[in-house]
């Protein structure tokens, strides 16, 4: 019950009323100076002194005042929703609309809220108060600045072994926080000295790790949950699945039993949205994709054998080394494996075997990175040998966009969340490339060389400004792109949306016109045997055309070295040049001064 008691008193204990009025300055009193009073001071010489408007402050430390600053956060939840629907669900909250929409009370409203939304609309198409002058020459102002990228901060291995920095994670609130999974996947250099220990940094402070990671393995990959912050998984590279909540320390809380678990290092684990938040999928080598769920680690609730012949055979599985996951699409994932291909997987099939719908056959080797555009998700993109390929879920042939072959390796790449068309990757030779594809496909926008070592793992923050770069001397660079890079362009989303479609349509139609002269020459080739009853004496089997592949692969190579050996030559000869040049102008001097 809550008391209130107003204080009151009379009108005339407020005293007179006041009355303003204007009316012209008068004079109220004029005191003229007294020259008697001028004998009683003395004047004094003026003297110039200068002041400080500060505290004077001592340099040592006890006179020094410190200002101690405290980082707080709070979580906000999308409010609106009933408590039986989650709103990061698509299913349910599409569900509950539809549900709304055939309500009669949301028609009726709808109808009377719409005359006054109507009212607003034609006064703001009448005169526009909100309208911004001059907008189109700021965005061309800000597009005619060159891309750019600087580095803020590199975080470390502080063990004195430095480790590989395998695997990157953002925390998902703000991205104030990166977790780091530090492994050494080469197993013959691998020590018992080697720590076991990751962790999570805080980007404004790279001189000490904020939290200690202590798995029972070496984690080769970790990720935060996105619908808490504070747990995240990690894959060890034993196969284990290892479950930490930062409010309860670096002591994991749930760990996966060894039997149960991968038989080859965990190289991919991802969180998959759900009702809970408490479901995740892990993927290895040895062939096996494995659902888990946090609060039961001791068995996977779903296992999927990566078997192209769909027979789930074990011995005959692809290994895998990428996972991706779309929260749009719920039922479908992709798998990156070893031997180059992307297979396409439906969880909700009814058979193992109906699991596995399709593949995508285009590198050379291991698929190290995949991932789907966030504004397009039928597009996604792969990294494995040299290139950075661009597919369509409706071509499964070939990808509709590619890179040239890279002079380095590719180990990892990723979209930019905010931009469309930029997606950016890291190479063995130490560069960062970013990629517009909008803006030219030959060639990265921009490539910065980060360190000397070899970069392994790639991570965006979710505002699409810092980027985080994971070496195999143990550093990850902190790195901060230009507003260029970060800020969503005009009509970007529909110029990408064509583009696609338009290398989708030329994808169809180069495959339909190759099918057709396949389907011919096979035809010529049945039709010649028929005549000569048998092959012909100019016709080369599969040997000979491996063969033929080979020598010409190795003639190119030697052609290059070749080229290589006359550059360095050429450069070596100039240099002796001109240092005979500078040699026979000493000697012109000194002869000419005696």
């Amino acid at each position: 019950m809550e008391i209130v008691h107003v204080y009151s008193r009379p009108r005339a204990e407020f005293g007179r009323q006041c009355l303003f009025s204007d009316r012209p300055a008068e004079l109220l009193v004029d005191i003229p100076p007294d020259p008697s009073l001028a004998l009683l001071y003395i004047q004094k010489t003026p003297r110039d002194q200068a002041l400080q408007a500060r505290w004077e402050m001592s340099e040592h430390q006890v006179n020094t005042e410190r200002f101690e600053s405290e980082s707080r956060g709070i979580n906000h939840v999308e409010g609106g929703w009933p408590k039986d629907i989650n709103p990061q669900e698509m299913e349910q909250t599409i569900r509950f609309r539809k549900k709304v929409e055939k309500d009669e009370g949301y028609i009726t409203s709808v109808v009377q809220l719409g005359q006054v939304m109507e009212h607003c609309i034609r006064q703001n198409n009448a005169i526009d108060i909100y309208q911004e002058y001059f907008e189109e020459e700021e965005e061309e102002e800000e597009n005619q600045e060159p891309p750019s990228a600087k580095t803020i901060n590199v975080f470390r291995d502080p063990n004195e072994l430095s480790r590989t920095v395998t695997g990157l994670s953002w925390h998902p609130d703000g991205g104030r926080k990166l977790a780091a999974a530090y492994s050494c996947l080469e197993f013959q250099k691998a020590s018992r000295e080697l720590s076991l220990d990751s962790y999570i940094w805080d980007i404004e402070n790279p001189n000490k790790p904020e939290t200690t990671l202590r798995p029972p393995s070496a984690l080769v990959c970790v990720d935060y949950n996105p619908k808490d912050p504070h747990t995240l998984l990690g894959g060890a590279y034993n196969g284990q699945i290892v479950f930490w909540d930062t409010r309860r320390g670096s002591t994991p809380v749930e760990v996966s039993s060894v039997e149960t678990s991968h038989r080859d290092p965990a190289y991919k684990i991802l969180w998959i949205q759900s009702k809970t938040g408490t479901d995740a999928f892990s993927a290895s080598t040895d062939g096996q994709v494995l659902w888990w769920d946090v609060r039961r680690l001791s068995e996977p609730t779903d296992r999927l054998v990566l078997d192209p012949s769909r027979e789930g055979n074990l011995d005959r599985a692809l290994g895998a080394v990428s996972l991706e996951f779309e929260s749009t699409m719920p039922t479908k994932f992709m798998v990156g494996t070893e031997q180059g291909v992307v297979i396409s997987c439906n969880r909700k099939a009814k058979t193992p075997a109906e699991k596995i719908v399709c593949t995508y056959d285009g590198h050379h080797g291991p698929v190290y990175a995949l991932q789907r555009n966030p504004f397009f998700p039928k597009n996604f993109l792969t990294v494995g040998d040299w290139t950075a390929r661009i597919w369509s879920e409706d071509i499964k042939e070939s990808s509709i966009m590619w890179t040239r072959y890279q002079t380095s390796y590719l180990c990892d790449a990723c979209w930019s969340p905010v931009r469309p068309s930029v997606f950016f990757t890291v190479k063995m030779d130490g560069s960062l490339d970013v990629w517009d594809i909008l803006f030219k496909q030959n060639d990265p926008t921009l490539s910065i060389k980060v360190c000397d070592e070899p970069l392994y793992s790639l991570r965006l923050q979710d505002n699409g400004r810092l980027v985080a770069c994971g070496s195999q001397g143990g550093g990850a660079t902190l790195l901060e792109v230009c507003p260029g890079l970060s800020t969503l362009q005009k009509n970007e989303k529909s110029l990408l949306a064509a583009m696609f479609e338009r290398e989708t349509k030329r994808e169809k139609i180069l495959e339909a016109r190759q099918r057709e002269i396949r389907l011919k020459e096979r035809s010529r080739s049945e039709q010649s045997r028929e005549d000569d009853g048998g092959r012909e004496d100019g016709e080369d089997g599969p040997d000979q055309l491996i063969a033929r592949a080979e020598d010409d692969f190795y003639s190119l190579v030697e052609a290059e070295q070749r080229r290589r050996r006359e550059r360095e030559a050429q450069s070596n000869q100039n240099g002796v040049a001109e240092d005979k040049t500078g040699t026979s102008d000493v000697f012109e001097n000194g002869t000419s001064h005696d």
